[in-house]
């Protein structure tokens, strides 16, 4: 089992900070002007339905239709949101790994490299 370690290696966390800053942000400008798009959707779907209404004189018919598309442009919105969040959740993990994967494998070395895979993976089978 390798048990050496490199003298005074540097924190993984304190390397990665402004890069979860970054995507902290994009995330909160994505959910700001989402909501912005979301809510100027609304108020324009509801200054038509007012329209049609004064116009018609036919208020449930009309509303039946506006519900539905407000509902549809609400939940789209979280559904949009929530996905993305999670995909940029998804690519800052394998951002990570990936950095830990190439500085372990600088650290090992190629000479040791096929002890250390075969104890941390176990022998491959052919």
């Amino acid at each position: 089992m390798v048990t050496d370690k490199p003298p005074n290696p540097p924190s993984l966390d304190a390397m990665m900070t402004p890069d979860d800053l970054t995507a902290a942000q994009a995330d909160a400008t994505r959910w700001r002007y989402g909501f912005l798009v979301v809510v100027v959707g609304i108020v324009a779907v509801l200054v038509a339905f007012g329209a049609a209404v004064f116009a018609t004189q036919e208020f449930a018919a009309l509303f039946a239709g506006v519900a539905g598309v407000i509902g549809t442009i609400i939940g789209a919105y979280f559904g949009v949101q929530a996905g993305q969040s999670g995909k940029a959740r998804v690519e800052a993990e394998l951002a990570r790994s990936q950095e830990m994967v190439v500085r372990l494998a600088a650290y090992v070395g190629t000479e040791n490299a096929p002890r250390v895979i075969d104890e941390v993976l176990g022998r491959r089978r052919s």
